[in-house]
């Protein structure tokens, strides 16, 4: 972890203030790792009639198939009740259902316990959700998606779309700009608080130019690797993971091999996978294993969730090649970030007395970004 010379660094609940509580499904079967499978689960459930669709709905006490809800920000989905719901499924959209594992879900308003609509407002290709986690080498997680995760709380880098309002304690940045002798940008400041947030979640900041610079670095380099958009990571060529032999139709156990650094999947093979990519936990549990459970673990028969994949998409194989390579860059990034020296430090007293810190009382609520009106229950439109 950082050094730093003492522990008066600011929280990130103070650094970041707005936060919400991450979504709660409810119910397992609207997420899924392949989307036609979602379709097909959708199309089941409305061909099923009275008590039958409810049972295959799974109701809770926050969701029944005779909840009215409105339409989730942003996507176009039935408001009707589900119990005389028609038409097609709502698109699939990309999310985060689990560390380093985007599946897909149904962002229909009827099937989730919680959606956190705030979220879905401001989720843009702009966005950065962050994401806490109890894990001691990666205690935030970064991702372009709505995550899902019951890890901890959902910390967005931006308060409306587009990229505007930056999460971020008003007057941080100023402050930063003043100290560094150079104003940093919002990406740059959530960078730096990927590379030194220690597993309390407070952030040490520093006021000197170079390691400002080093730590910005690193963390730029966890947040792409994190989010995985643009240009997609690659190992150098004599290090890049291929399939040896061929995935069977329906892999059933994942083993590893740490001399040949192989990946078995039954008789399937990919190399090589290093053993910083196979170790690679958060929170206790193995990345890649639990990557492949949730693809391959049995559903209850007769649930909508037994609803999958006949066979293992090529998709799911690209996957996990890219994800072995994620894992594998991100292991290279731990003894810099462990190297990183903050030994100049803007300091939580410091902070406060500049009066940046606490943050008002608005910046820990999210911003009005209603700029269209929002479709309620039943078809109904709220007056603004």
């Amino acid at each position: 972890m950082p050094c730093v010379p003492h522990d008066d660094a600011p929280p990130l609940a103070d650094l970041m203030p707005w936060s919400v509580a991450p979504p709660r499904p409810g119910r397992a079967w609207p997420t899924a790792p392949d989307p036609a499978c979602l379709r097909a689960r959708w199309d089941a459930l409305l061909k099923a009639e009275g008590p039958g669709r409810e049972a295959l709905f799974e109701p809770t006490r926050a969701r029944t198939v005779h909840s009215a809800v409105g339409q989730l920000p942003g996507r176009a989905a039935g408001t009707e009740r589900l119990a005389r719901a028609e038409g097609p499924c709502a698109e699939p959209v990309r999310v985060l259902a689990a560390p380093f594992d985007e599946q897909w879900l149904i962002p229909d308003h009827r099937l989730l316990d919680a959606a956190r609509p705030e979220l879905w407002r401001v989720a843009d290709a702009h966005q950065v959700f962050t994401v806490e986690t109890p894990d001691d080498d990666t205690p935030l997680l970064a991702t372009s998606h709505v995550p899902l995760l019951r890890t901890g709380r959902v910390r967005p880098l931006y308060r409306r779309p587009g990229g505007a309002e930056p999460n971020l304690a008003p007057g941080l940045v100023d402050h930063l700009a003043d100290r560094l002798g150079e104003r940093p940008t919002a990406p740059d400041v959530l960078a730096w608080i990927l590379a030194a947030v220690r597993p309390d979640h407070t952030v040490p900041l520093t006021d000197d130019p170079g390691e400002w610079a080093a730590g910005v670095d690193v963390g730029r380099r966890a947040l792409w690797l994190m989010r995985r958009d643009g240009e997609r990571p690659k190992l150098p060529g004599g290090r890049r993971p291929y399939v040896r032999a061929p995935l069977p139709s329906r892999p059933g156990a994942l083993r590893y091999d740490r001399e040949e650094e192989t990946l078995h999947l039954d008789e399937g093979r990919v190399s090589p996978v290093p053993p910083g990519a196979w170790d690679h936990q958060v929170a206790g549990v193995p990345v890649l294993e639990a990557w492949f459970a949730a693809r391959t673990a049995p559903a209850e028969p007769g649930t909508l969730a037994a609803i999958r994949p006949p066979v293992w998409p090529q998709a799911w194989t690209s996957e996990l090649l890219e994800l072995v390579t994620v894992l594998s860059l991100l292991a290279e990034l731990r003894p810099l970030r462990a190297g990183l020296r903050i030994t100049a430090t803007v300091t939580a007293t410091g902070l406060r007395a500049a009066g940046v810190l606490p943050p008002p009382a608005w910046a820990r609520h999210p911003a009005t970004v209603l700029d269209h009106p929002e479709e309620g229950p039943e078809g109904q439109f709220a007056l603004l």
